[in-house]
């Protein structure tokens, strides 16, 4: 392996190996068809000894002038920042040995690099000096944010720390993103390891759809049904299969996904506790959560779980109460000798509740929420609201079945570009997700006439996710929780792809990750609108709309043990806050502590063994990613379920909110503090109990 100072002080390629490897090329549709593992290392090369090379300028510029100086500071590593992401990117969709190797050998002289970028003396020397200029002082608002944004960077990076501190914060960066993909390899590893061959009768309850996804029609496993952990197969059979066992060793599994032999996570666990840990200390914070939430809208760790402890608090009386009638149902269906629940009877027995209740059973939606319809109305309710006009495209991709698209506004000006692959591999990452690949700006006047019509240069993105793929006759029929996943993150792609603010750092969905939820949850608030639904739910056969009878079930049972739903979160939110606030190894055994901290916030004990947390990818696959960070998912819950009081008053596909959205949020990306668009949004500050009002939990109960 390249050392990461060897790496980056190589010589840069010539230009025409630039010109050779499509790792950087600078065309704005990204040549997938042609990049390969063996790109990576010249890339890196090339592109850290660039960005060096523009960062020893723009340290001169006390010398040599300001000019330009601000504008050179927000590109100084866009190339760089988009090929990384490529490569990252190309490592969780069609991961092998050779990405992997590939990424691994790259992380050390990538991570030293922004490092040392964060603490440059010579840039923050030459910041310091053009922020005591006139220039400075008569800079516009968004341009002045950054460079206060800037400034408090390199304190946050290490730029004031003495040199043998500074280069200890160099090492445990690199260690922490060596240590945090290890950790995320290995989770891809457990869960594409794991397979079981069952035969049909094992499958009794488990939805037709899904016994004909996975049976196995040649070689020695013939007539049998491949059961994988990936969701879209693990989670019926957990739901609907009626042999218990099947379920349990299910559940086992995937409790163990973290833990098996070649991908055991739990000696990683400590380590990067440790490895934040002593970077917050480094930089002078009390512990990693208050490092990292000091530019967020929480502010502190001690704010962030207090927000947890408040929501926990009002909702537990109704959680007790769910629990209690879920018991009381089993023990009437499963009589009074039936075994006590465990954690893989719950959803199970959760699931027949709900058709005893309402008469929902949730596989009666999907026949109305077909993949390409699901998509084809979400981008008419986009339409309508937010005036956006998408349109499938040609662009070379990463895997067949990738789709590509291109967004325009009103007027026609295209806005954006973006990919999507939504069904799961053995080779792709769990979860979903959205990321941008390039983020589009004002548009020089030399390069005016490579954009007729605009004066922004386009944005391209992605959504990812891993919903049910297609069956034997080509139809993905997605379930309502799909569909809300769909639309979360189109979200997303809303906030990065509408953005307008000319700094491309703070464009977008570079904003504090409290915040950053806020749009992709309100988006799903369509996904439970007749109006919306009457624009997409229809019968991938019979084209029937979403029967009226059908709609009036799904929602009188949208809060069903919307309490439980709810303590999970919180849960998983406070062991994050707890584990990076005041865990330290004399606290013992890092999966007991894990294990005792969550059981307060579930009905059924967990397992003994429980090793979930060996599985986070959230909060331990990167070297930030959700860390400290998992409680934002509810407070921008708390945001959005507020916000979505004013489509309910205006009109939920009224197009005037919708641009009022886009102005105060979408378009405006971290140019002005989060609380700040918030208010400029709704015209005050958000009511905490919108949520729970909304979740029929105001009062401590939720509707039966």
């Amino acid at each position: 392996m390249t050392s990461a100072p060897e790496m980056a002080g190589r010589v840069a390629p010539t230009g025409a190996q630039d010109a050779q490897n499509p790792l950087l090329d600078t065309q704005f549709l990204i040549p997938f068809d042609r990049i390969e593992p063996e790109h990576v290392a010249g890339a890196m090369i090339f592109l850290i000894g660039e960005a060096r090379h523009n960062l020893e300028r723009l340290s001169r510029a006390p010398e040599t002038g300001f000019t330009g100086f601000l504008e050179g500071l927000d590109a100084l590593t866009s190339r760089l920042d988009t090929a990384w992401t490529i490569v990252s990117h190309l490592d969780q969709v069609v991961s092998n040995d050779h990405w992997r190797a590939a990424k691994q050998a790259a992380l050390p002289a990538v991570t030293a690099f922004y490092t040392d970028l964060g603490m440059h003396a010579g840039l923050y020397s030459a910041l310091k000096a053009f922020a005591a200029t006139d220039e400075a002082k008569n800079l516009d608002a968004v341009r002045a944010r950054f460079l206060k944004i800037s400034l408090d960077a390199f304190r946050r990076g290490g730029a004031e720390l003495p040199e043998s501190q500074q280069q200890r914060l160099k090492a445990l960066n690199i260690e922490l993103s060596e240590v945090t993909s290890r950790y995320g390899s290995n989770s891809m590893d457990g869960v594409s390891a794991y397979e079981l061959f069952v035969s049909a009768d094992r499958l009794s309850g488990v939805p037709e759809r899904m016994q004909q996804a996975t049976l196995v029609t040649e070689g020695e496993h013939a007539g049998l049904h491949r059961l994988t952990l990936h969701m879209p197969t693990y989670i019926p059979v957990i739901e609907h299969a009626a042999d218990r066992a099947l379920r349990e060793e299910l559940y086992r599994a995937y409790n163990g996904v973290g833990v098996g032999k070649g991908h055991d996570n739990r000696p990683l666990l400590p380590r990067i506790l440790t490895l934040r840990r002593e970077k917050a200390e480094l930089l002078g914070y009390g512990n990693y959560a208050d490092y990292l939430l000091e530019d967020r809208m929480a502010g502190s760790g001690e704010r962030a779980t207090k927000f947890e402890e408040d929501l926990t608090a009002r909702t537990r009386p109704a959680f007790e109460r769910e629990q209690a009638e879920l018991e009381t149902f089993y023990r009437e269906q499963a009589g009074p000798h039936a075994p006590p629940l465990a954690p893989w009877d719950t959803t199970y027995w959760a699931e027949k509740q709900r058709v005893a209740l309402y008469a929902l059973d949730e596989e009666e939606l999907r026949p109305y929420f077909a993949v390409d319809g699901v998509l084809s109305g979400l981008f008419e309710v986009a339409r309508r609201i937010f005036g956006v006009t998408v349109t499938q495209a040609q662009a070379p991709v990463w895997h067949d079945e990738v789709k590509f698209y291109q967004m325009h506004d009103e007027v026609g000006t295209h806005i954006a570009s973006f990919y999507t692959d939504w069904f799961p591999r053995d080779s792709k990452r769990g979860g979903a997700w959205m990321n941008g690949f390039r983020v589009g700006g004002p548009i020089p006047s030399t390069l005016a006439d490579q954009h007729p019509g605009g004066t922004f240069a386009p944005h391209l993105g992605l959504m990812c996710g891993n919903m049910t793929p297609p069956d034997a006759d080509g139809h993905a029929l997605l379930s309502h929780d799909e569909v809300e996943t769909v639309f979360h993150e189109f979200g997303h792609l809303l906030h990065f792809s509408l953005s307008k603010v000319p700094v491309r750092q703070l464009a977008g969905t570079s904003v504090a990750w409290d915040f950053v939820e806020l749009p992709s949850h309100l988006l799903e608030n369509w996904t439970w609108n007749q109006g919306a639904l009457a624009l997409f739910a229809h019968h991938f056969q019979s084209g029937e709309a979403l029967p009226g009878e059908l709609y009036g079930r799904m929602i009188r049972a949208r809060n069903f043990r919307a309490a439980s739903a709810a303590m999970r979160q919180y849960s998983l939110g406070t062991l994050d806050l707890a584990l990076h606030t005041r865990y330290v190894p004399a606290d013992g055994d890092l999966l007991s502590y894990a294990r005792d901290l969550s059981a307060r916030f579930q009905a059924v004990p967990p397992l003994s063994d429980d090793a979930r947390i060996a599985n986070f990818g959230h909060l331990f696959g990167s070297p930030v990613g959700y860390a400290a960070g998992y409680y934002s998912y509810k407070w921008a819950e708390v945001l959005e379920a507020d916000a979505f009081t004013r489509f309910e008053k205006e009109g939920v596909l009224d197009r005037q909110t919708g641009q009022a959205f886009v102005d105060a949020v979408l378009s405006r990306g971290n140019s002005a503090p989060a609380a700040e668009l918030f208010r400029e949004f709704l015209g005050r500050d958000p009511d905490p109990g919108a949520l729970l009002r909304r979740s029929g939990l105001m009062d401590g109960t939720a509707p039966a």
